[in-house]
């Protein structure tokens, strides 16, 4: 057994390494914070030598970017590849998020890293793009004028229901999505919405 194989304790730790050294990353990182958690406590929680992490991440920076994508990578594809549901009503399910929810990760590590040019800070801005271009494309399903307009209405209105989450520890998603229907109620002409009711009536 060659020491790369070798974890803290001396046990073999070749299979599985990256999905341990992810797990313990979410866990220390959602605990503590990003810039607490360094690469010898992470190695240790994940039983993996230092040598066998950096064959799987070049150093921190790429494990932190890597521990982002591992949260959303499809953009909420469980609210936005619903087909049970009408365009107008997966904008509202956007918001339907439990209060138990931690401070969205990707805002958090932008606000702890400092670095516009930090990996995590590009994959982190990267996502919240991506969230209002999906918001962005309901809203043109749902007949909006300006749909690019309302998905970075309603992007900056999930995010702000987050952290207005977090620092008063009271969820604030409800109000948001009260919010949103009257936006998005507006930004639908009155004949799209009419024509998308009798859509979703059954003959």
């Amino acid at each position: 057994m060659t020491e790369l194989e070798k974890g803290p304790k001396g046990r073999r730790r070749g299979r599985g390494a990256r999905e341990r050294i992810l797990s313990a990353s979410q866990q220390l990182f959602r605990e503590q914070g990003i810039n607490r958690t360094g690469m010898d406590q992470l190695c240790a929680a994940a039983q993996v030598s230092k040598r066998t992490a950096y064959q799987h991440f070049t150093g921190k920076d790429e494990l932190v970017a890597e521990y982002l994508r591992g949260f959303d990578p499809s953009v909420l594809s469980g609210v936005f590849d619903r087909t049970d549901l009408t365009p107008r009503e997966r904008l509202l399910a956007a918001f339907d998020i439990p209060p138990t929810t931690p401070l969205c990760p990707y805002i958090g590590a932008a606000v702890e890293l400092h670095d516009p040019e930090h990996p995590a800070s590009q994959y982190a801005r990267e996502y919240k793009k991506a969230v209002a271009a999906r918001l962005a494309d309901a809203a043109r399903e749902a007949g909006a004028a300006d749909p690019e307009q309302l998905g970075e209405q309603l992007a900056l209105l999930i995010d702000g229901a987050a952290a207005r989450t977090r620092v008063l520890n009271a969820d604030a998603f409800p109000t948001a999505a009260a919010i949103a229907a009257v936006l998005i109620d507006n930004a639908i002409p009155a004949t799209a919405g009419d024509d998308r009711r009798r859509e979703e009536v059954p003959s």
